[in-house]
C-alpha cells in the first residue's frame, strides 16, 4: 500500500495493522517527524519516501526520497499498489484523494477534509472511511428502514470547564484531550466541536442522508447509533482504537481479534450529554451546513486558518468559532459546480479569514 501521513497517529496505527497482517508498504509519506520516519523505513523497507520539506531530504535514511505535493501525486500515479491510505491532515489531503480515484485505487480515507470540502465530486465506489463513527454506522447497517443516524462526541478538552473561563484557556490546556492522544489540529477541532461537524458532513455524503445528529458520550465507547423506523436503536460499542476501522478499510473484513472487547461490568455506567451551543458555539451552524453541504469547504478553510492562529498564540480559544461563523455568514451562498470551484472558494475564504 501507499501510506500518506505515516508518522501521525493514524499512520502509526496503520503500520501496526500492516505488521500484524504482514502487509507490504510501497510508499511512505511523512511530515516533519524524520526520526520516526527513519525507524519506519528501517522496518518496512518502502521503495519510495516523500517528505513535506526539501531541507529534510538529507536527514532521511533512504535512497529514493522526494518532497512536496507533486511528489505525492507522482508516487500515487506510478506505484503498483492497489491501496492508498490517506491520513494527511487538512485540505492538502484533497488532491491525493482525487489522484487515487483517478488511478482507480482503493482508498482508505482518514483525511476527513476530502469529503467535507468536496464530497459532491468524490466517487465513493472504492472508498472506505477510517473513522470510528462512520465505521460504526457502516457496521450497524441492516436491511431495515432507517429513521436517522447519531454519532457520538467525547466533548473535547473543555467539556467540564467553567464557561466563563473559556476565552483565556492556554494552548496546552486545549491540547489536553480527556480520552486519548491525537494530533494538535484534530484535538483543537474536538474541543470546538468542529470535528463533529466535519463528521456529520462526511456521514451525509457517505450514507446519503441529512437526518443526522451527534451527542456527547464521555467514555468514547459508543461510537455510532442507528435509529430505525420501528422505534428501536442499535449502538456500536468498542474500545477506542483506530485499528479496527483501519483493518476493515484495508482488508475489507476481519475474523480475528483486533481490540480487547469492552467489559460492560467494568465500565459500570455510560453518560450521555447534549451538545450545548453556549459551550460549542459552532453547533449553531449544524442545520444550515447540513442543508447546504457546499458550506463544508467554507467551514474547513475558515477553521484551518483559525486553528493555526490559535496555535500560534494570535487569537483566543473562543475566537476560533467566531472566525468560522463569520466566514459561514459571509459565504453562506457558496455553491460549487466543479472541483475547480472548491479550490477557488477555499482560497477566497482563507484570504477573508487571514
Amino acid at each position: 500500500m501507499i501510506l500518506l501521513g505515516s508518522t501521525g497517529s493514524i499512520g502509526v496505527n496503520t503500520l501496526n495493522i500492516a505488521r500484524k497482517f504482514n502487509l507490504n508498504i510501497e510508499v511512505l509519506v511523512a511530515g516533519k517527524n524524520i526520526k520516526l520516519l527513519n525507524e519506519q523505513i528501517k522496518e518496512f523497507n518502502p521503495k519510495i519516501v516523500v517528505v513535506a520539506d526539501k531541507e529534510d531530504i538529507s536527514f532521511v535514511q533512504h535512497k529514493n526520497v522526494s518532497f512536496g505535493e507533486t511528489a505525492i501525486l507522482e508516487a500515487i500515479e506510478n506505484s503498483s499498489s492497489k491501496t492508498v491510505v490517506n491520513a494527511l491532515v487538512g485540505f492538502l489531503g484533497l488532491r491525493p484523494t482525487l489522484k487515487a480515484i483517478e488511478c482507480g485505487k482503493k482508498i482508505a480515507l482518514a483525511n476527513k477534509e476530502s469529503l467535507v470540502v468536496a464530497g459532491k465530486f468524490i466517487d465513493q465506489t472504492k472508498l472506505s472511511p477510517i473513522d470510528s463513527e462512520h465505521f460504526g454506522l457502516w457496521y450497524l447497517l441492516q436491511n431495515k428502514k432507517i429513521d436517522s443516524m447519531t454519532i457520538t462526541a467525547s466533548g473535547g478538552s473543555f467539556r467540564d470547564y467553567p464557561l466563563d473561563k473559556l476565552q483565556n484557556v492556554s494552548i496546552k490546556e486545549a491540547l489536553n484531550h480527556p480520552n486519548w492522544s491525537m494530533g494538535n489540529k484534530i484535538t483543537i477541532d474536538s474541543a470546538t466541536m468542529t470535528n463533529k461537524m466535519f463528521e456529520l458532513i462526511e456521514a451525509a455524503w457517505l450514507f446519503d442522508t441529512r437526518k443526522l445528529d451527534a451527542i456527547i458520550e464521555t467514555k468514547s465507547l459508543i461510537h455510532a447509533m442507528i435509529n430505525f423506523k420501528d422505534g428501536s436503536t442499535t449502538a456500536h460499542i468498542a474500545n477506542a482504537s483506530m485499528q479496527l476501522p483501519i483493518a476493515y478499510a484495508i482488508l475489507g473484513h476481519c475474523d480475528e481479534e483486533i481490540l480487547k472487547p469492552v467489559n460492560l461490568i467494568e465500565v459500570g455506567n455510560i453518560e450521555f450529554r447534549r451538545i450545548e451551543e453556549n459551550r460549542y458555539p459552532i453547533w449553531q451552524l449544524k442545520d444550515e451546513i447540513l442543508n447546504n453541504l457546499d458550506l463544508g469547504v467554507v467551514l474547513n478553510a475558515a477553521n484551518e486558518v483559525a486553528v493555526s492562529k490559535f496555535l500560534n498564540s494570535k487569537i483566543g480559544f473562543l475566537d476560533i468559532s467566531k472566525i468560522t461563523m463569520n466566514a459561514i455568514n459571509k459565504f453562506h451562498n457558496a455553491n460549487a459546480s466543479s472541483i475547480e470551484d472548491i479550490f477557488q472558494i477555499d482560497k477566497e475564504v482563507r484570504k477573508y479569514c487571514e
